[in-house]
């Protein structure tokens, strides 16, 4: 059985300081379903300083971990957010070498976050919109 995807873009962070869960908000590509993932505060203010282009001083860790992945001649080329399971979101994120690919399970914050640094395609399967769009 092959998975459905379902091609995604990031149109809205919410960040609260005052609160330990930010918001991201995905939106399929070619519709109208659209559905949050709660994430931390650093994750979500990574994902917002990429987005926004704001440069930091010094690396922060994404930037290390996409820098890391080049540096190794390989490049993110996709995430999926895989699963949902007791309202935990599940992600993989799909790197690229040469003709080789490799899959890593990853927390969604963390894959997005490499995702907006990279430009790489972000995709949700089929069973968690339908699962996520329809609880709203």
């Amino acid at each position: 059985m092959s998975e459905n995807l379902v091609p995604v873009e990031l149109v809205r962070i919410v960040i609260r300081e005052t609160s330990d869960q930010q918001y991201i908000f995905l939106k399929e590509k070619n519709g109208d379903r659209a559905f949050p993932i709660v994430i931390g505060y650093f994750e979500a203010a990574a994902i917002d300083r990429r987005v926004r282009g704001v440069d930091t001083p010094r690396p922060m860790t994404h930037d290390l971990l996409g820098r890391t992945i080049e540096a190794l001649g390989s490049r993110v080329l996709s995430v999926v957010i895989s699963r949902l399971h007791e309202n935990t979101f599940y992600a993989r994120l799909n790197l690229e070498k040469d003709d080789s690919s490799v899959e890593l399970d990853c927390r969604p914050s963390d894959a997005i976050a490499l995702a907006v640094q990279c430009d790489a395609a972000l995709f949700v399967s089929e069973d968690v919109i339908d699962a996520v769009t329809g609880m709203q």
